[in-house]
């Protein structure tokens, strides 16, 4: 019965038993809401229906019997079109029939193999077991001929053997390395046997490893160990050999210049290659189609433009495919290899100013610094610092700090520090970067055949004595899509193409174009090349502020002055102060440092003032090969140490110094352009060569 509550409900006693009136605290439930329920229920049921002219779906067959004596298997229904079913097993299929597919076990089995039992735990145990030793075998046999070897390495590596011997000892470490070589190449210890090995093995023995690694080499090259053994076998290859593995690199160059140590050995094959084999390394970075195709360029064009414009290709096309190329190895900082140097350059002689613009901003900085120990990385350098922004010629000039000396001394690299002290504007960012620096090292600068040009090309701007024509004409390049004179469109017509060939070890020549904006016809051509355009500021402006303003001409003066017989006597020496003496071109020096430069002629006049004498160790000034000539420049073309020298040293001494490499400094009063020189010295030199024991040669004699 139902129990009454405090509230007057009823509730069932039994748990679970749904009663019509609501629990405490529940809401009950509407009359309404119930029958909207009941109708909706009824309208599923209904809608469910097929309706007249609807197609029914036959019930799924659940079980179809298969043999007579087993169970019924499972059917595994597959819809398809009404129109095409199977009727009886064996027959065509027949219009409106419904077609089935049944798969008993033993079909089952036959068509999917069973899965293997899962071993038990003892038996994982054994097999891991077994995995382990045999491991540990193979290791302990590995680690055993890498003992063998490196005993024999200790012995054949030493300089007190004899060539038998080591030669006894390369052949058994061979032996014991056949058929494992790629597996010992790749090793950090065996490698270094092998790389000893083909160093000193004979020709035959170098050809048995070269063809047991001829298949190998891709993978090898992009190996941090067996990347030296490459390097070595390239190193003794044969032209044949060498010629065979330029092949294999066919298709590969441009992805391994891209890997940090595959790109090593694509520097040594271009490095070893000749003229056409360096070529095809180039042609593969500059188009698809070349790329794809070797024998579609021959050999004569060299250049880019050439080729675009022989072989009708897409210009653009061809920047697409550079920038893919040359700006991930500039992210990754692979810069030092001179095919990369010579690929910019093409670059740059093709690229537009939004991508020349892009690639100076990435080089700018310490980048630059590492390219510049190339012919073609010096004319990457000199095109980024003239085209540079003040902010790209800041940063490149920041990333040289503390390496000023070793650039100067470097035949190429100092070209860029000429260009840098010819252009850039800001000079007192120069003075506090590369003065301070050249500062600290003058006489060892001086005496340098490299370091005393930045020396020589503040004091007496692109002369033709000191600069050979190529480095002149490397000043003056420029990117044709970034040049200033005149319109870029009107640029092709108006340029002039100037090459400049370097020649290699092997003899072949690597041509570049250079563009450089036509001069008229009545400008000397000479005078064209020496013009380095750049910055706005006045180049003697620039030089005033670099030279004196700095303190580098006084520091100068003062080394030639403290050096001056050490200096004078040198190959390399002897022009600096020379030049110094002189005053500079246009007489830079003489303005404000004319006390210091008279002390200097003083200081040289001293030095052939010194007697005569057969016992001392140096030769006189005045005899001296270098020195003799020098002196009888600064009389010829500096008239204020021609009237020193002459008071100090050769007033009544002229008969002395007759004879030998000093006549010629004697000779030099007569053929100086100054009257007040050849006046001092006519009233000695006249009785000298009235008695025959000075000669004079006719020309200069009518001249005096």
């Amino acid at each position: 019965m139902a129990a009454k509550d405090k509230h007057g409900s009823s509730h069932s006693k039994k748990r679970g038993q749904i009663s019509g009136t609501p629990r405490d605290g529940e809401r009950p439930t509407p009359k309404k809401d119930k029958q909207d329920r009941s109708q909706s229920k009824k309208r599923k049921q209904i809608s469910s229906t097929p309706r007249e002219g609807e197609r029914t779906t036959p019930k799924k067959q659940k079980f179809s019997p298969s043999k007579p004596g087993q169970p019924p298997s499972k059917v595994v229904k597959k819809n398809f079109s009404p129109k095409f079913a199977s009727s009886k097993p064996g027959q065509l299929p027949v219009k409106g029939a419904k077609k089935t597919f049944n798969f008993s076990k033993s079909d089952k089995s036959s068509n999917f193999p069973e899965k293997k039992e899962p071993l038990s735990k003892r038996e994982g145990r054994l097999l891991a077991k077994e995995l382990a030793e045999a491991r540990k075998k193979k290791r302990k046999r590995h680690y055993t001929l890498e003992q063998e070897l490196a005993s024999l390495w200790e012995k054949m590596r030493r300089r007190n053997i004899s060539k038998e011997e080591r030669s006894t000892l390369i052949t058994k470490a061979l032996q014991k390395m056949k058929g494992k070589i790629p597996e010992i190449a790749s090793s950090h210890v065996s490698s270094r046997v092998l790389q000893t090995c083909v160093k000193y093995c004979s020709q035959s023995e170098r050809d048995d490893v070269y063809e047991e690694l001829r298949p190998h080499f891709l993978t090898m090259a992009c190996n941090t160990y067996s990347v030296h053994l490459v390097k070595k076998m390239l190193d003794n290859a044969s032209k044949k050999q060498l010629e065979a593995f330029i092949s294999s690199l066919h298709g590969h160059v441009a992805s391994l210049l891209r890997h940090m140590v595959g790109s090593v050995v694509i520097e040594q094959a271009y490095q070893l290659g000749n003229a056409p084999q360096k070529q095809r390394l180039l042609l593969e970075l500059y188009s698809t189609e070349l790329q794809l195709f070797k024998d579609l360029v021959s050999t004569k064009e060299s250049r880019l433009i050439d080729l675009i414009s022989k072989l009708g290709l897409q210009k653009a096309s061809v920047i697409r495919h550079m920038t893919s190329l040359v700006q991930p190895i500039l992210e990754k900082g692979i810069v030092d290899h001179s095919i990369i140097h010579r690929s910019l350059v093409e670059y740059f002689s093709i690229a537009d100013k939004s991508s020349a613009t892009d690639v100076i901003q990435q080089l700018s900085g310490p980048l630059l610094v590492r390219m510049i120990h190339t012919k073609d990385g010096v004319k990457v350098g000199i095109l980024c610092v003239k085209h540079g922004s003040a902010k790209e010629r800041k940063k490149i000039i920041k990333g040289m700090k503390g390496h000023i000396g070793k650039i100067a001394q470097d035949q190429c690299g100092t070209m860029v520090l000429i260009c840098i002290l010819s252009v850039v504007d800001d000079t007192k960012l120069i003075t506090k970067i590369i003065v301070r620096e050249l500062q600290n090292m003058l006489k060892e600068l001086v005496l340098d055949k490299n370091g005393r040009r930045p020396l020589l090309q503040l004091l007496h701007p692109n002369c033709h004595r000191y600069f050979s024509p190529d480095e002149l004409a490397s000043l003056n390049l420029s990117i044709p899509s970034l040049c200033t004179k005149g319109e870029n469109s009107d640029f092709e017509t108006q340029a002039k193409s100037i090459e400049v060939g370097d020649t290699g070890e092997n003899g072949s020549e690597n041509v570049s174009e250079v563009a450089v904006a036509d001069p008229s016809d009545n400008i000397n051509h000479e005078e064209n090349l020496q013009a380095v355009d750049g910055g706005k500021k006045d180049p003697f402006i620039r030089r005033l502020e670099l030279l004196v303003d700095s303190g580098l001409a006084e520091s100068l003066i003062l080394t030639c002055i403290e050096n001056a017989g050490e200096l004078i006597r040198s190959n390399f020496g002897k022009e600096v102060i020379y030049e110094v003496a002189t005053g500079g071109a246009g007489g830079v020096l003489w303005s404000t440092l004319a006390d210091r430069l008279n002390a200097l002629h003083e200081a040289i006049a001293s030095l052939a003032a010194l007697p005569k004498s057969d016992e001392s160790e140096e030769e006189h000034v005045l005899e001296n090969f270098h020195s003799s000539r020098t002196i009888r420049k600064l009389v010829m073309d500096c008239s204020t140490f021609a009237s020193t020298l002459w008071k100090i040293a050769l007033e009544g001494k002229c008969e002395l110094w007759a004879q030998g490499h000093s006549c010629k400094v004697v000779c030099a009063f007569l053929e100086s352009s100054d009257t007040v020189v050849r006046d001092l010295a006519k009233s000695e030199l006249q009785p000298l060569i009235d008695g025959g024991s000075f000669k004079v040669p006719d020309t200069k004699l009518a001249e005096s």
